[in-house]
């Protein structure tokens, strides 16, 4: 009893913690609205805890605490506290409730942040991406959403260390991969550097506890230095009767941890390590200083950078010098404006004014102009995997900065070409262009500009439009996506001999012959299956780009085999002394026919984990149907050997384009490595890239300054196997890949 009185005191505490908090602020907010939220909450989420024991309404409230901490308005405090209860207590509430007690903007809030629990989707990656989806077009409704989101993630990433270490390792993964860069493009700094710090700490904790020791001994040894430094500065600034704050900020771990592993320098040589933070009260006063500290210091070439005059596009501002003291210690200098500095910690939540008049609504469109370019031609039809490309090329790239030929600056992702260029600007610039000039010279239109070049693009009204191979040139999504939606309105006709030709080809990998009335059948009942209305809708997607086929291959299958199968009676196949029964209408869910006959219960062999590609066999056991291993499994080589087994060995073999399943296929890998930092995050960042689900890994040291990494993946078929067995051995430190486990 007492330690459920404790537990509902803190609660208590909590939310009154986040009132005087609010209170301290001096702004007007609905204190008794936001009151209620924490009411209603607190009943709704009754008998609810967390992982860590806490009452659950402990989450919400240290989210509106973060959330508080942006000085959002009370709505976005409310939703909050109320982001969980639609989806957690579905039972006991709705959005009809959300909108009826505490008005339409919360009710509107707490949709875009309740995630999705029903998705007419076939894998976990399409699941996910129909969550971004989501995410992002309820983000280009009310950009309150991301910023209540963020607040999310980051409570949940600081109170992590109560989850499994799987679930550690996927929230970890996820949170780098999106919810960090997400961060940093809208400019919030501080929210971005506790997300990547903490997701280190769980996906390598050695290489983080590494750096983290390297830090502290080396500030300790520098820090005599580093105060007459900002001694000296401090003196030379009042002397020219400047008006300034000087803070001292240390490089965060992540961010030297990612110099270290990425550019693969030792820890002495990473010159920022420690920064000098200099904030003015004027723009002027920015180049003034600037002159002041290069008056003083010796500057290193090539780190200056002026985010002043050049803005990153996360609106990020500052003027960034590297410089060497007399003691020989190299150190960076920032300086910025208050204005600026608000906007480097909080990005477009600096900007967010409500019903305050301090920012138009034109003006905080135009800063997330972005979101709108991302999401403005999806359909519900675009190739989950070129959303996500087009989702980390856009909007979590390093930028190129080039000049249109009348001054203005446009920040492209690196490795963008004049096309993307082109339609940067326009998507009439980019449909009529038929070449470009960089510096005044006439360039090929696959050519990569690179910063501080000029380009000019050349249009004609005589163009025919944009070529189909521009698809493959291009390196934006904006780009692709204008292109295609060229085609899908110009070329439909085109477009449908295009993708019919295409689905042909996947037809006739299946080996059997079809009418054009099975084939319309077939591809009718595909269409149906992915949302699309009829046969020529699909050819007409397939062929302007907007679906790879690849992407319903296994549905084509399916109807195919549905469709030009002939009815069967029920069969039993003898074999030893097993009876199987089976119906051929029933497709076998593991992809495997024994002896011809389709629909047997089997399992996999674990001694060998074979994988559609493989040459395989079964086994008949007593208890378990047929049991799959590969044709060279030592197992298959000893029992055909053995006189009292022999005979339960039957054919096997894989159905025509078998591969997946419902949830693939497990594949066991052993990587030979040198022990070195990093090693473990970059194997499992690359599966990430791969989309390769990691079923369970354990890793361990040797005596000679290596490693062996077991690792259990999900996997599609031997091809699939060997690509990621491929990309593995690529990697750096990386001795050798095998299959399976000593």
């Amino acid at each position: 009893m007492d330690k459920d009185n404790n537990i509902e005191s803190k609660a208590h505490i909590d939310i009154v913690r986040l009132l005087d908090i609010l209170r301290a602020t001096g702004k007007n907010y609905d204190t008794e609205k936001i009151q209620r939220a924490y009411e209603y909450a607190d009943k709704l989420h009754e008998g609810q805890f967390r992982a860590s024991g806490e009452k659950y309404i402990s989450h919400p409230i240290a989210v509106a605490e973060i959330v508080a901490g942006l000085e959002l308005d009370t709505d976005s405090i409310c939703a909050a506290l109320l982001h969980d209860t639609v989806e957690d207590c579905s039972d006991k509430t709705d959005l009809g409730d959300i909108k009826k007690h505490f008005g339409e903007d919360v009710a509107l809030l707490v949709d875009g942040l309740t995630k999705i629990v029903q998705l007419r989707v076939e894998d976990k990656e399409e699941a996910h991406i129909e969550s971004l989806r989501k995410m992002l077009l309820a983000m280009s409704k009310d950009v309150r959403v991301i910023f209540i989101k963020l607040c999310d993630r980051l409570h949940n990433m600081r109170t992590l260390s109560a989850k499994s270490d799987e679930k550690q390792r996927t929230v970890a993964l996820e949170t780098m991969q999106v919810y960090a860069p997400l961060a940093h493009r809208l400019g919030m700094q501080r929210i971005k550097h506790e997300l990547e710090n903490v997701s280190l700490k769980y996906l390598d904790p050695f290489g983080y506890e590494e750096v983290q020791t390297h830090i502290e001994e080396k500030y300790g040894q520098k820090l005599g230095l580093i105060e007459n430094l900002r001694q000296k500065i401090d003196s030379k600034l009042t002397d020219n009767k400047i008006d300034f704050t000087l803070e001292g900020r240390i490089k965060s771990v992540y961010s030297i941890y990612k110099k270290m592993y990425n550019q693969n320098k030792s820890f002495d040589e990473i010159y920022d390590f420690y920064a000098l933070r200099i904030i003015v009260n004027t723009e002027l006063e920015c180049y003034t200083v600037l002159g002041i500290i290069h008056e003083m210091f010796k500057s290193i070439p090539g780190r200056f950078k002026d985010y002043i005059s050049t803005p990153k596009p996360n609106m990020y501002r500052s003027l960034h010098t590297t410089v060497i003291g007399r003691d020989g210690v190299p150190f960076e200098v920032q300086i910025r404006t208050w204005e600026m500095h608000h906007v480097a910690e909080y990005g477009v939540a600096a900007h967010w004014k409500y019903k305050s008049g301090e920012r138009s609504k034109e003006d905080m469109d135009k800063k997330l102009e972005w979101i709108a370019k991302l999401i403005e031609t999806e359909d519900g039809t675009r190739d989950p995997d070129e959303f996500m490309h087009a989702f980390k090329t856009d909007i979590f790239h390093d930028e190129t900065f080039v000049f249109t030929p009348k001054g203005d600056v446009i920040a492209l992702p690196q490795g963008s070409t004049v096309i993307d260029f082109a339609y940067s600007i326009h998507s009439a610039i980019g449909n009529k262009m038929v070449g470009a000039r960089i510096n005044g010279m006439i360039v090929p239109i696959d050519k990569v500009p690179q910063n501080g070049e000029i380009v000019e693009i050349i249009t004609s009204n005589a163009s025919r439009g944009p070529s189909r191979d521009w698809l493959k040139i291009v390196k934006t999504g904006e780009a692709k996506n204008k292109i295609r939606q060229w085609f899908k309105k110009e070329k439909r006709e085109e477009n449908i001999l295009v993708g019919q030709s295409i689905v042909d080809a996947e037809l006739k990998k299946f080996s059997k012959t079809y009418s054009d009335a099975q084939r319309l059948e077939i591809v009718t009942n595909v269409a149906h299956r992915i949302g699309v209305q009829s046969a020529e809708d699909l050819y007409n997607t397939i062929g302007y780009g907007g679906l790879a086929v690849s992407k319903i291959t296994l549905k084509l299958h399916d109807e195919f085999d549905r469709i030009m199968k002939t009815e069967m009676t029920v069969q039993e196949v003898s074999v030893g002394d097993v009876t199987l029964k089976k119906t051929k209408n029933i497709r076998s869910n593991s992809g495997i026919i024994v002896d011809g006959e389709e629909g047997c219960q089997v399992k996999f062999a674990k001694c060998c984990n074979p994988l559609p590609g493989d040459s395989v066999i079964g086994f008949i056991t007593k208890g378990y149907g047929i049991s799959i291993h590969k044709r060279d499994c030592p197992n298959v080589i000893s029992g055909l050997s053995n006189v009292e087994t022999a005979s339960r060995w039957v054919n096997a073999e894989w159905e025509v384009g078998a591969d997946a399943g419902a949830g693939g296929y497990e594949a066991l890998l052993q990587i030979y490595a040198y022990d070195t930092l990093g090693l473990i995050a970059n194997v499992t960042m690359t599966l990430a890239d791969m989309k390769v689900s990691i079923l369970s890994i354990n890793s361990q040291k040797k005596s000679d300054d290596t490693a062996i990494i077991n690792l259990k993946i999900s996997c599609k078929n031997i091809e699939h196997y060997k690509s990621i067995v491929s990309r593995l051995k690529g990697l750096e430190n990386i001795k050798d890949v095998t299959r399976g486990f000593s």
